[in-house]
Parts: C-alpha cells; sequence; structure tokens
C-alpha cells in the first residue's frame, strides 16, 4: 500500500506531459503510486506514459477504451488505486517537488480528510506566475465551511484527500465540463475538517482552453449545477443543515449569469445549438425550487425564479438591457 495516489488523465498533452510526469518522478516523499489515464490519444502521449512505466515501476499506465473525459478517465484510476491518500494531477500542470510531503504531513498532523495545496497560476504567454488569492483568512475549515466557500472558489480545488473520500465520492461524470468540480465540493461537504498546506500545485492556464472559450460546453455549468443538487439531496444531513437552500441560491444565480453569457455572445452560436440552449434553459427552470432562494434575492429585477422560459426571458432582457444601459 503506497502513501499517496495521484490520478493523472491525458488526452493529446504531449506538449506539457513530460514536464508533468518528471514533476511526479522527482517527489521527495517516495512511497507514491502514479496512475496515468490515456483517453484515446491521437498524439504521443500514450507511447511517453509507457516509457516512464518502464523506467519507474510507481507508474501504472491504464487506457480508456473510448475518448469519455477526465471525469470517467480519472474514475477508471480510482479503481486501481492504493494509496492511503489521493490525489490529482492534470497533464499539463506540475508539482513542486516536495507538495506530496507537505500534504501528507498536513494531514497526519492536523487529523484533517484533506489538504489543500497552495495554487501558482502559471500564464503560458509571458511566463508570469500568481498565487492564487483564498478568500479566506483562515487556515482551517470545517468540511460544511469549506463547501460553502467552494462554491465561489474563495477556497480552490485543488487538494490532497483520504482515499475513502474519493472511493465514497467519485469524479461526477455526468458533463463533459464542471461535473467534476462536484466531486471536490462533496469530498470538503464530508470531511470533518479540511486545512491548508505548503506543497504546491502549478496550474497552466491557456487562454484557448475549453473553460475560456466561447463554446455550448459553457452551458454544461447548468446540468452540472442539477447533478450537484441532486446528489446534496440524497445526503442524509443535508437539508437539515440549510446546505439545500444554501445551494438553490447558488444554482440560482448561476442560471441567470448563464443567460448573460447566452446575450453576450448569441451570434457566436449555430441555429441548432442556440435551439439546444434555449431547450437546455427550459428544462432547468422546471428544477428551480423558488422556496429555497431568500426574498433578499428574488425581490431584485433579474433574479426574481420565473419558471415560464417566456416570461423569464422577458424579466432577464428588460434586466441586462438596464445594466447595458446605466453601463454595468
Amino acid at each position: 500500500m503506497a502513501k499517496v495516489t495521484v490520478l493523472t488523465a491525458v488526452y493529446n498533452a504531449e506538449r506539457y506531459l513530460r514536464p508533468c510526469l518528471d514533476s511526479l518522478k522527482n517527489q521527495t516523499l517516495t512511497d507514491c503510486q502514479f496512475i496515468c489515464i490515456d483517453d484515446c490519444s491521437t498524439d504521443s502521449s500514450y507511447d511517453i506514459l509507457q516509457e516512464y512505466a518502464k523506467e519507474d515501476l510507481r507508474f501504472q499506465v491504464l487506457r480508456t477504451p473510448v475518448n469519455s473525459g477526465q471525469a470517467k478517465a480519472r474514475n477508471l484510476g480510482i479503481q486501481f488505486a492504493k494509496g492511503k491518500y489521493m490525489a490529482m494531477l492534470d497533464a499539463d500542470d506540475w508539482y513542486a517537488p516536495d507538495t506530496l510531503e507537505q500534504a501528507c504531513r498536513s494531514l497526519e498532523e492536523t487529523g484533517a480528510q484533506c489538504a489543500l495545496m497552495e495554487l501558482v497560476l502559471h500564464y503560458e504567454e509571458d511566463g508570469r506566475e500568481e498565487l492564487y488569492p483564498l478568500r479566506s483568512t483562515q487556515r482551517e475549515w470545517s468540511g460544511e465551511e469549506a463547501f460553502r466557500l467552494s462554491l465561489d472558489w474563495s477556497l480552490h480545488g485543488v487538494y490532497v484527500a483520504t482515499a475513502d473520500l474519493y472511493k465514497r465520492f467519485p469524479y461526477d461524470d455526468s458533463c463533459r465540463l464542471y461535473s467534476d468540480d462536484n466531486t471536490t465540493r462533496l469530498h470538503y461537504l464530508n470531511s470533518d475538517k479540511v486545512v491548508c498546506c505548503k506543497g504546491r500545485y502549478y496550474y497552466r492556464q491557456h487562454p484557448a482552453s475549453m473553460t475560456t472559450a466561447c463554446s455550448i460546453r459553457r452551458f454544461d455549468y447548468m446540468p452540472a449545477n442539477l447533478s450537484m443538487k441532486r446528489q446534496l439531496e440524497a445526503l442524509p444531513l443535508a437539508d437539515k443543515q440549510g446546505i439545500l437552500d444554501f445551494y438553490e441560491r447558488h444554482r440560482w444565480i448561476n442560471l441567470v449569469d448563464c443567460y448573460w453569457y447566452y446575450r453576450l455572445h448569441h451570434d457566436a452560436f449555430k441555429e441548432e445549438e442556440l435551439q439546444q440552449i434555449q431547450e437546455l434553459f427550459a428544462q432547468m427552470l422546471q428544477t428551480i425550487e423558488p422556496q429555497r432562494i431568500p426574498w433578499s434575492l428574488k425581490g431584485k429585477l433579474g433574479y426574481y425564479p420565473f419558471r415560464s422560459y417566456s416570461t423569464f426571458c422577458f424579466w432577464e432582457d428588460l434586466y441586462f438591457r438596464l445594466r447595458e444601459w446605466m453601463g454595468r
């Protein structure tokens, strides 16, 4: 049994893969298992992974039968994990040499279930780096506190956690984008304690990444949020703790924000894509529970949770026209 297992999902990452794998190979904590899952790459990524596995027995290479996305690839890796703790590393990112050692030490010294790494944003265009600003002055949180703070990314989602959490709550693969964020939040919520550690994760920033590009996939955010709600509903204490009310407010704000994105980028989508987006909005509106949204929010122009799509569009268009007129 290894001290820690790291999951790396790989798809056409040959340009950045070696620095990523070298950062694993050179960890000061040597009692590790590195599971790399090739998601049907069409470049040389799989050959590079095989090369590292031949040189270092800590590397284990798996391959998905079809290209299925990061979440499903990581879940395949979880099935083979032997570590007491688990973490993920994207194929274009890298760890500082002592990252895993620092994280495991923090977990063992504090008895926490999750240890947040220091997240360093590395900008591809000019090599500039900056530390992700945690919008909390604390260094330790309860699981519920960490969950609430993670919804607007006041706490980021890069951490080492107990293997038990990963196996109880594997990656949500309901959407190609965003649904895997739900897993982070479930890990936090189901922890007694979440702490910070000094291990660093270097997160490469790509201007044309899927999360920044103008794509219909941006609207996966809405079904991903619904998937999170359904998982929260399955937790026995969530309603008693007010978690569902808190999350529904967050989900409604996100839906309104998605409509703002839709208005801004309407001309970038094809006619069939516009139809899909409109149908998705109509479906999502039917899942909103207005009684869970506080009057402090739904009393504001643009934030009343109308479930009729036509009524919703009328009021949102009015709201955003007023914002544009006021220069906001």
